[in-house]
């Protein structure tokens, strides 16, 4: 089975533009509706006038480092319209550069079709997200090209896109610490990244008043991490027992982060290792946002927009090293309908919070046995073949 070139060479890129061009056109026409940016503002807002950003008697609200209220300000200064405007072209543009240089990185033929026929089918997943102006879209792409720069040893773009990642939000520390286990001499950059970000806002607010906000900032981390009463609703791999009546315990749930933690560590060690450079970047950051995903405790639907582009990608590049198939044909159709599951709001309902962290796990789960196998492969083809 295959995909007819000529058409998915256009059709998937300019549908890719065209939703985020309708996207601009609706934050213009109304910036209220459907979006997150009103925390973003609100936070901006008590960042220059002063106030405290956060309610540590809430799990919801404002819920980002102090860094970001001093990102945004030149934004909110602008409106909600042309700020809002900005924001979205921002994440967006970090977003699809991030997925052009991976494309670039794999070789090979076709690439254009690769990219194209990639975000086709990470669309439906991601454009939530994109229309929401969440920061997840920025995340996802700061930590991507953060994977590609320090796998090539770039250290000024690994510190800028690592202080960009952080800025978005506080759970880039998991792709820092990724990248520094497979790049040790990066770490001084990866921990210069992060004092960066916290001595950033000083230079926009008094020293007093930020002290105040970081120790607030990190009671409420710290109070989300073990409260389990808050109303949030988390949809990681706890979603689909919880659903069934049987509720994984803080502790147990805790012990399976970890070994999955290990786990991660070790699959993206062995593509570091065994895989060409540019796949074992697509792999490792498909490995990476597949544990962002599923079991980070703090995850809601869109936060699956993460993995929606690099599982897109992995899937043409499937599609076009095995020539179709059955496995290529199945995950395409797996990862365009799970993003489908979120336009109407009753099989919201229906699906809502247990089934996407199954159907990531299992898109995700067969693309990284694929690049296991791929370098499995590799290996067996390098050893030397004795003769007699």
């Amino acid at each position: 089975m295959t995909i007819s070139k000529p058409v998915f060479d256009r059709l998937g890129l300019s549908l890719w533009i065209g939703a985020f061009l309708i996207v601009l056109v609706l934050v213009l026409w109304s910036p209220d509706t459907r979006t997150v940016l009103q925390a973003y503002r609100y936070g901006s807002e008590e960042f220059l006038a002063g106030r405290p950003l956060y309610n540590i008697q809430s799990e919801m609200g404002y819920l980002y480092a102090p860094a970001f209220a001093a990102l945004y300000a030149p934004l909110f200064k602008l409106g909600p319209q042309i700020g809002g405007l900005v924001w979205h072209v921002l994440g967006f543009a970090v977003l699809t550069f991030a997925a052009v240089r991976q494309v670039r990185k794999l070789g090979g033929g076709e690439l254009t079709w690769l990219l194209s026929f990639g975000l086709f089918l990470a669309l439906p997943m991601a454009l939530g997200a994109i229309r929401n102006g969440q920061a997840t879209i920025l995340l996802t792409g700061a930590c991507w090209l953060l994977t590609l720069s320090a796998l090539e040893g770039r250290r000024a773009e690994t510190f800028f896109w690592a202080s960009l990642a952080i800025i978005a939000k506080p759970t880039a520390i998991i792709m820092l610490l990724l990248v520094g286990a497979l790049r040790p001499r990066l770490i001084p950059v990866l921990v210069l990244a992060v004092l960066f970000v916290l001595v950033l806002p000083y230079a926009f607010a008094p020293a007093g008043y930020l002290n105040d906000q970081y120790r607030d900032f990190a009671h409420m981390l710290t109070s989300m991490a073990v409260d389990n009463t808050s109303h949030f609703v988390p949809t990681d791999f706890t979603a689909p027992f919880t659903t069934m009546g049987l509720p994984i315990p803080e502790f147990g749930a805790t012990i399976v982060r970890i070994v999955m933690a290990l786990l991660t560590l070790s699959a993206v060690v062995w593509f570091d290792r065994k895989l060409e450079r540019g796949t074992a970047g697509l792999a490792i950051f498909l490995t990476a946002t597949f544990y962002m995903c599923v079991f980070n405790p703090r995850v809601e639907p869109n936060t699956y927009a993460m993995i929606a582009v690099p599982a897109g990608l992995a899937i043409a590049l499937l599609w076009r090293e095995e020539q179709g198939g059955v496995l290529a044909s199945a995950l395409s159709m797996a990862l365009f309908l799970t993003g489908l599951t979120g336009v109407e709001r009753h099989i919201h309902d229906f699906f809502y919070p247990w089934f996407r962290p199954v159907a990531v796990t299992v898109i995700a789960g067969c693309l990284i046995w694929w690049f296991w196998a791929k370098a499995r492969d590799k290996v067996m083809n390098e050893r030397p073949v004795a003769h007699g």
